[in-house]
């Protein structure tokens, strides 16, 4: 396995939106565990393949606690088949925008349909972290950040500090976040 470079705002391709996976075949099954591997190092609880410049359909989620036991879900083609007229909000972060955080307001409980590594077509129900998780995550697959469930003035200023961080060629600090 391996770990793979995260992207980070405001680069283009985590704007695009990603082809559906064919077939979970052995080099889709590799890219879920690097990815997986990736997300655990950032350290993170959820990965998209646009994050590391693949635009395919492709997530990676595990809100499990770091001294618990690791329950991850690796996803491809995930689509939610219901969603709850209860809402939630959740501050969220993103491995794309670090050290930004921001109040996101989703449905609480979502139902999905996915296709797991075992390429096996699956649907899951989550609520709490894990369902705000997978939906931040889905979100990806269509080109859209966190951010762009916040207001545009607190956006716009997010991301003009990623721009200006990016140009400074600043590292910046890593942490675990949605």
């Amino acid at each position: 396995m391996a770990i793979l470079p995260i992207i980070t705002a405001p680069d283009p391709r985590l704007k695009k939106v990603c082809k559906p996976v064919e077939t979970v075949d052995p080099e889709t099954r590799r890219l879920m565990e690097d990815m997986l591997e990736t997300m655990y190092a950032a350290p993170g609880i959820g990965l998209a393949a646009p994050q590391v410049g693949v635009l395919r359909r492709i997530i990676v989620v595990d809100v499990s606690k770091e001294d618990g036991q690791r329950q991850p879900h690796m996803m491809a083609n995930p689509e939610l088949i219901r969603v709850s007229d209860e809402d939630t909000s959740y501050e969220e972060g993103c491995l794309s925008l670090p050290e930004h955080y921001a109040e996101v307001v989703r449905p609480a409980e979502i139902k999905l349909r996915y296709i797991d590594k075992e390429n096996e077509i699956r649907e899951m129900a989550a609520d709490g972290v894990l369902a705000t998780c997978i939906q931040h995550e889905m979100d990806h697959l269509e080109g859209i950040l966190f951010v762009d469930h916040i207001s545009a003035l607190k956006r716009n200023m997010i991301l003009r500090r990623l721009l200006k961080s990016k140009r400074a060629d600043k590292p910046m600090a890593k942490y675990a976040t949605v």
